[in-house]
């Protein structure tokens, strides 16, 4: 990799926390669909979104129980930390399954992988994925105190007469900047942006937050445009996916992604499936021009947690945070645990200012 300044990193994992977040059989939740206490966070936590407030780091995470047809029903947790590395978390969780009128869509695969930001007002928003054992569908939920939440719906339920209800998306980044400490969602020739999707990444626009429309190749067309995908021979040959919020810098848009090797023409040197993350420049007046990409990952799994796991050879990065000096940048690990790696702040912070 050439020419990386306009990059975040390196990271570097704190050992002495990680993981960060485990799974737990002590903690138990009544579920109002099963009509049973459940061990809501038994069997997997992970994919973790974070946000500071008030001077603490909270992390709203991914927990999975071991009850149902898939062998666990996902919910949002949520855990706070004056340090950023040693958490405690609620007893139940503060997003899930309930019979109300998301049912249809999050039952009974559940709530997933958040990620979140805030507005000017203090407002935060939080993009995750409904599953109904059939369909991924994005979607949003709001709260003023990240523990009472209200769902939104779908996230592009009002979009093109309901043409992307029953189309498959997830992984929500919204396009935010720094304000010291804060995330706050970043308006770009008047409107917000989010990157999302699977395989591709794709863009959508918002005029507040939980209202999106897909860009389309053109008015007319159902298809939606996407702005970068796969690369043969690479790290992410199988599949990109969106990482934390995507910040807004001087230089451009500054988009963490996820992916997935490929066995048959991938990267020779990482195992088949492995989940990695690079790191992309987009036009900050054009977020769907890239204009810089890593050649290689700036991330992959190395510790026995990161390899071995419900999916073995994953770090998935879904958190990112700006927190007393430092990026503070929280992952899902083999799709079982949660961990925590950091990056000094510049001087003169990405995204601080600047919009």
């Amino acid at each position: 990799m050439n020419d990386l300044h306009w990059t975040l990193g390196p990271f570097e994992r704190i050992d002495s926390a990680n993981p960060c977040l485990a799974p737990r059989a002590d903690t138990t939740f009544y579920c109002p669909l099963r009509k049973a206490s459940v061990r809501w966070e038994e069997k997997d936590v992970f994919n973790p979104a974070a946000v500071v407030r008030n001077g603490k780091v909270y992390l709203l995470y991914r927990a999975e129980d071991t009850v149902g047809r898939f062998a666990g029903t996902s919910r949002i947790g949520l855990a706070e930390s004056a340090d950023g590395l040693s958490f405690q978390r609620r007893p139940e969780p503060v997003l899930y399954p309930d019979n109300d009128f998301m049912q249809r869509y999050e039952w009974e695969g559940g709530c997933e992988d958040p990620r979140i930001v805030e507005d000017e007002a203090g407002t935060y928003y939080l993009t995750y994925t409904a599953y109904d054992g059939r369909l991924a569908r994005l979607c949003v939920a709001i709260s003023s105190d990240l523990l009472h939440w209200e769902k939104q719906g779908l996230a592009f339920a009002k979009s093109a007469k309901g043409r992307y209800v029953d189309v498959w998306s997830k992984s929500g980044s919204i396009v935010c900047q720094r304000q010291g400490e804060r995330l706050v969602a970043a308006r770009i020739n008047g409107c917000y942006w989010m990157y999302w999707g699977e395989s591709d990444i794709y863009l959508a626009t918002s005029d507040n937050l939980i209202d999106w429309d897909p860009l389309p190749y053109s008015p007319d067309s159902p298809a939606v445009r996407y702005t970068f995908s796969t690369r043969k021979n690479c790290f992410d040959s199988l599949l990109v996916e969106p990482g934390p919020p995507a910040l807004l810098t001087e230089q451009g848009v500054l988009f963490i992604y996820n992916s997935k090797n490929s066995r048959q023409f991938g990267d020779p040197d990482l195992p088949e499936g492995t989940y990695a993350a690079g790191q992309v420049l987009l036009d900050r007046r054009d977020p769907s021009a890239v204009l810089r990409r890593t050649e290689g990952y700036f991330f992959k799994p190395e510790k026995p947690y990161e390899i071995t796991g419900q999916v073995g050879n994953v770090c998935f990065l879904e958190g990112l945070v700006p927190f007393k000096g430092q990026w503070l940048l929280y992952y899902g690990t083999a799709d079982s645990k949660i961990a925590v790696a950091r990056f000094a702040l510049s001087p003169r912070p990405p995204g601080e200012g600047q919009g």
